[in-house]
């Protein structure tokens, strides 16, 4: 429904922005805006201000902007709609009346809504019953506890032909109301209508608004086909437009800051109950765009679950080829395979919610599961061939609309290939991929600020996009280190020397050295015997890095890289502060003085600067762990500092 801009007005004219958002946020006044500590990160000096004269909200913390729908729709995952209306009944205002079609369309889905009511009862009352016995069996077999199956009014269809049609009809409910409602099938031929569910386990769908719209039905009996089945599309249920459990997820996702996406309903159900309630699954169709919006309102990254096994595979590379072109700044997905060819049920059975949280620590970026599948048994042994998978991976980044995530694309390929054909070429000579001595530099030499400039390398390797905006001050900074500041050098005419250029063509001109630092400061796959992958490419920045195994926004990943930027110009600045000292000598006059004093307090102020920030983030970092079901005490460091160095 379309709002006019003058009822929006209305609305926001009769709401103050303080009033909705002093709702959820403890605000204090300062001058002529409010402030207070922000609802999307975690932080002990507020950052977040309230201006009701400008009618807007901003978060210095987060960059989130916007005015009291935009504030709903962040903070509870409420569609733009669904918005409009709970703030229109706050202020008193009421919406325009739809046009008379529409208010038939309405009633009727409201008539149809009571329908699929009366048939969830009737379902789950059965489940109850003598003759729901064989349900009751099978729910027990798949471990479902009794307070799960009451909370997804799980329930169970008669093997009898007609026995649901006999309990509507005796309420009431006429035969062309059960058609609507897909509740029944007509045959062509003539003969009555019968039951569309029978004999098998059910299981409620919901709308975001909780109401019942279809049903699941899992055939109990082996022989009865298919062996799952869902509700025809109606005027309630549109299968491309909705979320197994999404009514009971929103909240939790936004709580976590994570969605999870499985693949079938009972899945989710076995996700929930082991205490994951951020869970929601795809009703039996491939992704679709109008999915994909919706879950990005939930979290910027959902991980979605796919079998390790062809089929999986299959899927999750259909999935990428509908979310390619739909990828924008800041939202994402990962992929998660499970092993062995189990779903996610059978590894909560097994292993519980530790084992299931385990696999999706080990969730892969859509970038990295698109560059398998077109680099996995490539042969790039010529000119030719080399540039035919160049022209692939270009075509495929042109699918992005977004202009700067295909320019970060573009970059993360252009260094992956020249890396590829490196290696390829260096084997088809017989000569090693690891040199004696290649390897960065020891971190005895000074632990930290190598543990730390190796991570901003690894960032940039493994978050490109986020070089480009950085690159300019890194090229400004000095490395401590001095094979980080040729490796740095590298990385940068790879980005800009070499933009219009192919990799098959710069890619021997570049300091062979930056492909062996690659190895350490980054990490390639490493492959067991038969070729399978036993640790992930870029595990040495995660190594380094573990907040990385926990999937964070890529904003808080773009703010400890400025951190880690800070602490390398720190890092400078105490080294200068040392050799002015040392320089001093016995004739040093007053200017000399006052301006090591000056330095000394500036040094004194960015490390107190750079300790606060450190706890800030290492408390968000806490939560985005939990999220993951990582350790909840204590805030880690925010990066783990090398053995035996001292922070």
């Amino acid at each position: 429904m379309k709002f006019p801009p003058a009822l929006l007005d209305e609305i926001r004219a009769r709401l103050p922005v303080s009033d909705v958002v002093g709702r959820r946020v403890r605000l204090k006044r300062q001058g002529r805006e409010f402030a207070g500590l922000s609802p999307f990160n975690p932080e002990k000096t507020p950052s977040f201000f309230v201006n009701d004269q400008k009618g807007f909200y901003h978060c210095f913390s987060s960059g989130k902007h916007g005015d009291i729908f935009r504030f709903l729709m962040e903070t509870e995952g409420l569609s733009f709609p669904e918005a409009v209306e709970r703030l229109a009944q706050d202020a008193g205002v009421s919406l325009p009346k739809p046009d008379q079609r529409e208010v038939v369309r309405e009633r009727h889905r409201a008539s149809l809504a009571d329908v699929v009511e009366m048939a969830a009862q009737f379902f789950q009352d059965t489940f109850r019953l003598n003759q729901g016995a064989p349900a009751r069996a099978y729910a027990e077999r798949r471990g479902l506890r009794a307070e799960t199956l009451k909370e997804f009014r799980v329930g169970y269809a008669p093997a009898e032909r007609d026995a649901l049609k006999r309990h509507l009809v005796g309420k009431g409910v006429d035969e062309p109301s059960m058609l609507d409602a897909g509740l029944v099938i007509k045959p062509d031929d003539g003969r009555p209508s019968y039951d569309r569910f029978r004999n098998r386990l059910i299981i409620p769908i919901h709308d975001e608004r909780g109401r019942v719209v279809a049903f699941g039905g899992r055939a109990i009996a082996a022989e009865d086909q298919p062996k799952y089945l869902n509700s025809p599309e109606t005027e309630l249920f549109h299968k491309g437009l909705m979320l197994f459990n999404a009514h009971r997820a929103r909240a939790a996702a936004h709580e976590s800051g994570q969605v999870v996406v499985v693949e079938g309903y009972l899945d989710a159900i076995a996700v929930y109950q082991a205490g994951i309630k951020s869970v929601v699954a795809t009703l039996g169709t491939a992704f679709t765009e109008d999915q994909i919006q919706r879950l990005w309102r939930y979290a910027a990254e959902p991980v979605v679950c796919f079998d390790g096994d062809r089929a999986g595979i299959r899927a999750a590379h259909r999935a990428v080829d509908r979310i390619l072109p739909q990828l924008k700044s800041g939202f994402s997905f990962n992929f998660c395979f499970l092993p062995d060819g189990k779903d996610p049920d059978e590894i909560v059975a097994l292993g519980g919610r530790e084992a299931f949280l385990a696999e999706i620590q080990r969730a892969v970026p859509l970038a990295e599961v698109l560059w398998e599948r077109e680099t996995t048994g490539a042969t790039i042994d010529t000119p030719e061939r080399k540039a035919a998978l160049e022209k692939r991976l270009e075509d495929l980044t042109s699918e992005i609309k977004d202009a700067r995530v295909q320019k970060g694309y573009r970059l993360r390929y252009r260094l992956r290939l020249s890396n590829l054909f490196w290696q390829s070429e260096r084997a088809e000579r017989g000569a090693p991929t690891r040199a004696p001595g290649a390897a960065a530099p020891a971190l005895q030499a000074d632990g930290e600020l190598a543990g730390i400039e190796r991570i901003v390398l690894g960032l940039s390797i493994e978050y490109p996009d986020i070089f480009e905006g950085a690159a300019d001050r890194m090229l400004d900074l000095d490395f401590g280190i001095e094979p980080h500041e040729l490796f740095k050098r590298e990385l940068t005419r790879i980005a800009t020397e070499f933009e219009d250029r192919s990799p098959s063509t710069f890619y021997r001109g570049i300091d062979q050295r930056f492909y062996f630092l690659m190895k350490e400061i980054h990490g390639e796959d490493v492959v067991d015997p038969d070729g399978r992958v036993v640790t992930g490419r870029g595990h040495r920045l995660r190594e380094r890095f573990p907040i990385l195994k926990f999937h964070p926004p890529e904003d808080y990943v773009v703010r400890c890289l400025w951190h880690f930027l800070d602490r390398i110009e720190l890092k400078a600045m105490e080294r200068h502060l040392d050799q002015e000292v040392t320089n001093v000598g016995p004739d040093a006059d007053e200017t000399v003085e006052t301006r090591i004093l000056e330095l000394s307090r500036e040094v004194v102020r960015r490390r107190e600067e750079y300790a606060h920030r450190e706890q800030e983030l290492a408390e968000e970092a806490k939560l985005i762990r939990a999220a993951f079901g990582g350790p909840e005490k204590g805030a880690a460091p925010v990066f783990a500092p090398p053995q035996g160095v001292r922070r």
